[in-house]
């Protein structure tokens, strides 16, 4: 095996795709990271690792991509997850929260009894842009009760200042790593 290889960061395995999925926006792809098992599991390993130690009770994953990491850090941690969906996808009692997008607005669900009041919980998510799916999800867990130990993302994208507005909601952010642009 080469030294190099044993040496690749996390932000060394995602692909960015040019103006996709319009001109001027570079899409910054994690499929590539998860479809390789060193950058995977280098992925999950680092950002589990600010939680292991602490009081958390559930790990929260964000549709879609925030699924394969967060169900990886529960499974790591011994912990419960729960799908933060896109409405109507889950099966039994919900509750909704809507949130903007560039291009409209959307709205993502949890099932009603899915976090007990009291509950410390990890929200996880591949991308961290504006921050408006993760606010959404915050909010969602608040109003069942729970508390937001901290919120992880694989990628930050700066300057559409998601962690500004999380940070400016008192929550806690860890990133891995920083794509500059769009």
């Amino acid at each position: 095996m080469a030294k190099e290889s044993l040496m690749k960061a996390v932000k060394d395995y995602i692909r960015t795709i040019p103006d996709f999925p319009h001109e001027g926006i570079m899409f910054r792809d994690v499929t590539t990271l998860f479809g390789d098992p060193r950058g995977l599991r280098l992925a999950v390993d680092q950002m589990l690792h600010p939680y292991a130690g602490r009081r958390i009770d559930k790990v929260v994953g964000l549709e879609a991509r925030g699924f394969i990491l967060g169900g990886a850090i529960a499974h790591q941690l011994g912990l419960g997850f729960v799908p933060v969906r896109k409405k109507g996808k889950l099966p039994a009692a919900t509750i909704g929260e809507r949130y903007t997008l560039e291009y409209g607005e959307a709205e993502v669900e949890i099932h009603d009894d899915a976090i007990q009041p009291g509950e410390s919980v990890l929200l996880v998510d591949d991308l961290l842009a504006t921050g408006g799916t993760a606010e959404a999800g915050i909010k969602l867990i608040e109003r069942l009760g729970g508390q937001i130990a901290s919120c992880a993302f694989l990628v930050d994208l700066p300057e559409l200042g998601g962690r500004k507005k999380l940070e400016g909601m008192g929550m806690e952010v860890f990133t891995l790593c920083e794509f500059e642009g769009l």
